[in-house]
């Protein structure tokens, strides 16, 4: 069966896949003269717009900054309240307290991890502007109910999509199914840069229109700013880097759907609670998310056996000291502490060997 350690991420075995086609667009911008706001930055945006299913994109520095972006460009503001998913990592919330607003969590659904469409009603107020879902793990959330909700109360939605590049809910892309959709290319995301970066996608040429601004300076013409922005822009080499990786995005896409698959084969039956999956979502599988009582004596077992794994995420947002003011306590939000205590992430990457896959199966087996 072979003793060689199965590392949690390896991100070699697709930079060497894409190798020619990377290369080549760095060195075409190095040569160019050009790294800001360019013809590598346009040609990204519109693929990757297309490849959402959607009008528009605008690639921006970084995930955090296309969430943040993407609300003001909705308009929220001090006072607005947004409702979020108790259980996601903290950037979500983060953007919200950027507007100078309040996140309100919701409790997931238990088996998908992700926001649950049935408590989102009674968290609404007056204040509210607009609701937040995260496909977290790559996981489509179930949108048209979440949409159906935003409509009846005259909101607005914007998904946190940084974790599921490529995903597909009833057949359509995520990424085209909210009012903006916010993304992140973080180097280890399903399509990753050389550095950070992130985009917005959306329908709407208006909303899209005052992201591009706030993303420069509040500024069209150079010089001249008519709102106050911030400088959070998508760089030439990656854009360059992004277009060439997103060719292979739907290969590698099945590739991660074809080694979950006999992950959940291997692993049926054993005392784990495994990824649960509706019918009508087709996940991105960024990350293989299981559940065990004792998580931690599992993640030590695994580690002695040379197996990497990752806890995404140790602490929920709201009993993080960042959010102390909101004075929440312990038990306030069970059903997201529960998973934060229970949840282990195994390894899953395009490049995965026969052997390695067969590695982590036989060691979970042993470990639970």
């Amino acid at each position: 069966m072979g003793t060689e350690a199965v590392p949690f991420l390896d991100l070699q075995p697709a930079y060497r896949v894409a190798q020619p086609a990377i290369d080549a667009a760095l060195l075409r911008v190095a040569g160019s003269g050009w790294f800001l706001l360019g013809k590598e930055l346009h040609a990204f945006e519109e693929a990757w717009a297309r490849s959402c299913g959607t009008a528009h994109c605008a690639g921006v520095a970084n995930g955090l900054d296309a969430l943040f972006l993407s609300l003001k460009a909705l308009g929220v503001r001090e006072g607005d309240e947004v409702i979020v998913p108790s259980n996601t990592y903290i950037a979500t919330w983060l953007a919200v307290s950027q507007c100078g607003a309040k996140p309100v969590p919701v409790e997931p659904d238990a088996r998908t991890f992700n926001i649950d469409p049935a408590r989102i009603e009674a968290a609404i107020t007056p204040a509210t502007r607009v609701i937040l879902p995260v496909h977290l793990y790559g996981q489509p959330a179930d949108m048209d109910a979440i949409m159906d909700i935003a409509r009846r109360h005259h909101l607005k939605v914007l998904d946190d999509c940084a974790q599921a590049h490529a995903a597909r809910y009833k057949v359509r892309p995520v990424g085209g199914l909210a009012d903006m959709s916010a993304w992140s290319f973080y180097p280890g995301k399903n399509l990753g840069a050389f550095g950070d970066g992130g985009g917005v996608t959306c329908r709407d040429a208006d909303l899209m229109q005052r992201v591009k601004v706030l993303r420069n300076y509040g500024s069209q013409q150079k010089y001249h700013n008519e709102v106050k922005g911030i400088n959070s822009r998508l760089d030439e080499i990656q854009a360059a880097v992004l277009a060439a990786k997103l060719p292979l995005l739907e290969a590698a896409t099945h590739e991660r759907r074809a080694i979950a698959a006999r992950l959940l084969e291997g692993l049926a039956g054993c005392d784990l609670q495994l990824p649960h999956v509706p019918h009508w979502a087709e996940p991105a599988w960024h990350l293989f998310v299981v559940r065990h009582a004792d998580r931690d004596g599992l993640q030590r077992r695994l580690a002695e056996q040379g197996i990497g794994t990752l806890i995404h995420y140790p602490v929920p947002p709201h009993r993080q000291p960042a959010y102390a003011e909101l004075g929440f306590a312990e038990g306030d939000f069970p059903v997201s502490e529960t998973m934060h205590r229970e949840v282990l992430s195994l390894p899953l990457w395009p490049g995965m060997s026969e052997l390695q896959i067969e590695r982590v199966i036989k060691a979970v087996r042993a470990s639970v």
